[in-house]
C-alpha cells in the first residue's frame, strides 16, 4: 500500500501554465461580457441584429452628405442626380455655412478671438481644479478668471470686473469681524451685507469715477449659439455649488429663523419650472426695478438659472450630510474645532464624495437646460435653429441642424460624466 500511495505523490512543483486562450485576450472578454450564458448570448446576438439594422438606414445617410451647396433644395438635387431619386442624404452644407453662427451666435466676426481666447483660459482655470496633481499655485488664476472671462466677452471698462472682486473682499472682511462673535449665523450675515452694501451702493458711483480703460464693448442681443449655453451653464454651475452648500447647510441648521429661510427657498425654487422663472426674469423682473434700470438679460437669465440649480443641488449635498455618520461630527467636536472648521475640514469633505453622482447630474441638467431660454428670445443653438429654418434657402431642414447641436451637447456631457466617474475612482477609499 506505501509503493501504491507513492506512485500517485509528485516529488516536484509543476512550472506555471499560461492561462486557456479562451480565458483572456479579447475571446476571454467576449465570453465574461456578452456571451456568459445563453440568455446573455440571445441578448448579445438580439442586439447586435438591431444595431446592424439601425446603422443600416443611417449610414447611407451620412454616405451620401454634401458639404457643399447653396441651398437645401440644391442639395436634394446632388443628391437625386448622384445616387439616383430614390436616395436620401445628409445636407450638411448648412453646417458648413452658418457653424461659426452656430458657435458665436451673432457676436462681432472680427472679435471672434476674445470669446475664443476666454473658453481656452477656461479650461486652464479648470485645471487645478479637477485635477489635484497640478501646482495649487495655478488656484489664484481660477479665482481671476471669472472676471477676466467677463471683461473678454462683454467688454468695456477693465476697472468693472474689479470692482465686483472687491466686493467678495469686502464680504471676507465681514466675515472675518463676524467670525469673533460668538454666534456662528453672525459671520455669513454680516458678510452678506458688506458684499450687498458695496455692489448696490458704493460700486456704481465709484465705475463712473473711474478712467474708461478697456476694449470694445459687445451687446449681450449680439451673443448666441454655443458661446451663449457655455456662458450660462458654466456660470451657473461656477456659483450654485456653493450655494447650494448653504442653502444644505442652513437647512440642518438648529437656528429656525435660518432654517425656515433656506427651506421655503429650496421648496418654492423646487416646485416652479425653470421656463417660468425664465419668464420672470425676461418680463416681469423690470416692472419692479426703479425706472430707467438696466438690467441685462443674460444677467437676469444666469441668475435666475443659478438660483433654480442651487436648489436642487442644496438637496443633493443634503443626502450626502445625511449620509454622514453622526460620529465624524462628534470627532469634529472632539478636536475642538468650531462649526465652521469642523465642516470646512472634516464633514463637507466627505459629503460632498458622497455626493459626487447626484452633483454632476444636476450639472448636466442645468447645462441642458440652458436651451430653454431660447423661449425668451436668446438665440442659442436651439434658438438659431429657428432662425436658420426662417431662411428660405434652409427651409425644411430639421435632422441636419438638430443633430448638430445633438453633437455638441453630448460631447460636453458625456465628458462630464466621464470626469465624474475617474473622480469617483479616485476618492473611492474601499479599496484593498
Amino acid at each position: 500500500m506505501a509503493e501504491s500511495h507513492h506512485a500517485f505523490s509528485r516529488s516536484d512543483m509543476l512550472p506555471p501554465q499560461p492561462p486557456p486562450a479562451s480565458e483572456v485576450g479579447v475571446i476571454g472578454w467576449l465570453r465574461a461580457n456578452l456571451f456568459s450564458s445563453i440568455g446573455n448570448s440571445i441578448l448579445t446576438v438580439l442586439a447586435l441584429i438591431a444595431i446592424w439594422w439601425v446603422l443600416s438606414h443611417i449610414w447611407p445617410w451620412f454616405a451620401h452628405a454634401i458639404w457643399n451647396a447653396e441651398s437645401y433644395r440644391q442639395c436634394r438635387e446632388i443628391v437625386a442626380e448622384t445616387w439616383g431619386p430614390e436616395a436620401g442624404g445628409a445636407c450638411l452644407a448648412v453646417i458648413r455655412e452658418r457653424w461659426k453662427q452656430f458657435l458665436f451666435g451673432f457676436y462681432p466676426s472680427d472679435l471672434y478671438w476674445r470669446p475664443t481666447l476666454a473658453f481656452i483660459l477656461m479650461f486652464v482655470a479648470l485645471a487645478p481644479i479637477l485635477f489635484s496633481q497640478l501646482p495649487r499655485k495655478m488656484l489664484w488664476f481660477s479665482l481671476i478668471y471669472p472676471g477676466l472671462a467677463y471683461w473678454l466677452l462683454w467688454g468695456g471698462s477693465i476697472f468693472v470686473p474689479i470692482v465686483i472682486y472687491a466686493g467678495f473682499a469686502a464680504a471676507y472682511y465681514g466675515f472675518v469681524l463676524g467670525a469673533r462673535a460668538s454666534a456662528s449665523f453672525v459671520a455669513p450675515l454680516l458678510a452678506a451685507v458688506f458684499a450687498l452694501v458695496w455692489w448696490f451702493v458704493i460700486s456704481g458711483p465709484l465705475i463712473n469715477i473711474l478712467p474708461n480703460i478697456g476694449i470694445q464693448s459687445v451687446q449681450s442681443k449680439q451673443f448666441g449659439g454655443f458661446m451663449l449655453s457655455v456662458t450660462i451653464g458654466v456660470t451657473g454651475i461656477a456659483f450654485s455649488l456653493p450655494l447650494g452648500v448653504l442653502l444644505a447647510l442652513g437647512r440642518r441648521s438648529d437656528l429656525l429663523f435660518v432654517k425656515a429661510i433656506c427651506v421655503g427657498f429650496i421648496e418654492f425654487i423646487r416646485g416652479v419650472p425653470l421656463i417660468a422663472l425664465l419668464l420672470v426674469a425676461s418680463f416681469l423682473l423690470n416692472i419692479f426695478l426703479p425706472p430707467g434700470t438696466n438690467f441685462d438679460i443674460i444677467l437676469r437669465v444666469i441668475i435666475m438659472v443659478t438660483l433654480f440649480s442651487a436648489a436642487y443641488m442644496a438637496e443633493v449635498i443634503r443626502g450626502g450630510l445625511a449620509a454622514l455618520p453622526r460620529g465624524q461630527y462628534e470627532a469634529a467636536d472632539a478636536l475642538g474645532l468650531d462649526y465652521w472648521q469642523g465642516t470646512r475640514l472634516i464633514v463637507m469633505p466627505q459629503a460632498l464624495k458622497i455626493s459626487i453622482p447626484g452633483i454632476v447630474n444636476t450639472f448636466i441638467g442645468l447645462f441642458k437646460d440652458t436651451t430653454l431660454v431660447s423661449i425668451i428670445g436668446l438665440l442659442d443653438p436651439i434658438g438659431l435653429i429657428t432662425s436658420i429654418r426662417a431662411n428660405a434657402a434652409w427651409n425644411g431642414m430639421v435632422w441636419e441642424l438638430y443633430g448638430f447641436v445633438a453633437v455638441l451637447f453630448f460631447v460636453c456631457c458625456f465628458g462630464m460624466s466621464k470626469y465624474s466617474q475617474y473622480l469617483e475612482r479616485k476618492l473611492r477609499t474601499d479599496r484593498r
